[in-house]
């Protein structure tokens, strides 16, 4: 360690300069020493942008507050949790694309990108970084990146594959040791458990499945523990994979790309995860427009995506990213891996949702709130999935579409619903039921 040259985190910023872009690292490895020292230079910079993936932190963001609007520029291409209240306040702005396709973005120029902060592990005998926990669009706003600063972090566990960068191409490095945020597993419900279990249930042996992050996909995984022969091909790695990586259930024997890995372009989770992936080379971390390519998707049978919403109307559009008109995340992989998974022998798409909020408003309806952003279009549509049961759309049109989503929906709407839909659908409705 005493071989390479480390610097204050206010000495690193130094590189920054105005105007300049900064792609900075995300998952639960927001660096967030450089994020503070750069914001304590505020007063001697103008419109630096600062582009953030999806992210975790504890903490509001530093550098988006309304007082420092002309020196920072917040955007991010998912909204991390530390970038919501000022994108409710209109301080920070968000790119609506599809996440595998940020770092062409990145290396095409369309945004460019002058600097990438990124949280790394500490170099290894041979002088080699990990980004550990986080390659998604660091990878590529690395490769882009005229300055890399870094912050070096002892906590930060070395995964294999992408995310490996050697000290001689970091322009400054500081000491960072901060623990990484742990996300705690939710423990699912008894309407999310029935969920699970239905889509569980559609889920053959020898499947490759992509998993989201909640209640829900952790149903799914609990009811996955009599199947065999699984693989793991999906963005984010979390806690509840790893009992079924322990009793051999996910053993990626039937995987054609990479097989017997555990693929993924981020982790969050606990510090048992964290430990347990650390030297790990049973996983491999990609750079996401990687891990994202349906083409690259498409290659493993029976890919399986598994992912959740906010709401579904009822044609089958589905918006997953915002409430209304406040954006509250981003596309991120969802369209990707829904796209992918179709192109997939086997392939099956799964759309989850309880069918209620806890404010007791249906999450089917009849149109999508005005402002409500369609992640994933009607014509992509499959599997919908609420506790009621599952509608499969891909054949259906859209009166049969509707017909059937009013099933799956909680009972005491449906009668509403059924309103909506012959006023949109007149004698196509009527004559189905």
């Amino acid at each position: 360690m005493e071989n390479y040259k480390y610097v204050s985190p206010a000495e690193a910023v130094k590189l920054v300069k105005s105007g300049d872009t900064i792609v900075v690292q995300g998952s639960t490895s927001i660096p967030t020493v450089l994020l503070k020292a750069l914001t304590e230079r505020a007063p001697e910079l103008r419109d630096v942008k600062l582009i953030s993936g999806f992210g975790v932190e504890k903490e509001d963001a530093p550098y988006a507050k309304k007082e420092l609007i002309d020196s920072f520029r917040a955007l991010s291409i998912f909204v991390p949790n530390n970038l919501r209240n000022a994108m409710r306040e209109g301080v920070a702005d968000t790119i609506p694309c599809f996440l595998g396709e940020v770092p062409s973005l990145f290396r095409s120029g369309l945004i460019p990108v002058d600097v990438t902060f990124l949280n790394v592990s500490e170099p290894d005998e041979d002088g080699y970084c990990s980004y550990g926990v986080s390659a998604d669009i660091a990878f590529s706003g690395a490769e882009c990146s005229k300055t890399i600063i870094a912050q070096v972090n002892k906590y930060m566990p070395r995964t294999f594959g992408d995310p490996v960068i050697h000290v001689s191409k970091i322009s400054a490095m500081c000491r960072g040791d901060v623990p990484l945020v742990e996300v705690p597993t939710p423990v699912p419900s008894p309407i999310e458990t029935k969920i699970g279990n239905y889509i569980a249930a559609e889920i053959p042996d020898g499947a490759t499945i992509q998993i989201g992050v909640g209640g829900i996909p952790n149903a799914v995984i609990n009811a996955l523990r009599d199947h065999q022969h699984l693989g793991l091909h999906t963005e984010a790695i979390t806690d509840g994979v790893l009992p079924l990586i322990e009793k051999g259930i996910i053993d990626n024997s039937q995987k054609k790309i990479l097989p017997g890995k555990s693929v993924g372009s981020l982790i969050l989770g606990s510090r048992n995860l964290y430990d347990y992936v650390d030297g790990n080379r049973d996983f491999v971390i990609r750079d996401v427009a990687w891990t994202n390519d349906p083409q690259i998707i498409r290659q493993n049978p029976k890919a399986m995506s598994i992912n959740s919403a906010i709401e579904v109307d009822l044609t089958g559009q589905i918006c997953a990213d915002s409430i209304g008109e406040t954006v509250i995340s981003g596309v991120g992989g969802q369209h990707d891996f829904f796209y992918g998974s179709a192109l997939s022998e086997g392939g099956k798409c799964f759309l989850a949702l309880t069918s209620m909020t806890n404010k007791g408003k249906s999450k089917i309806v009849p149109r999508l709130a005005p402002g409500a952003g369609v992640v994933t279009t009607r014509f992509q549509a499959q599997y919908i999935v609420t506790e009621h049961g599952i509608a499969f759309l891909r054949n259906l049109p859209l009166a049969d579409r509707a017909k059937a989503l009013i099933q799956i929906a909680d009972p005491s709407v449906r009668e509403e619903l059924e309103r909506a839909a012959v006023e949109r659908f007149g004698l196509g409705f009527l004559r189905l039921k």
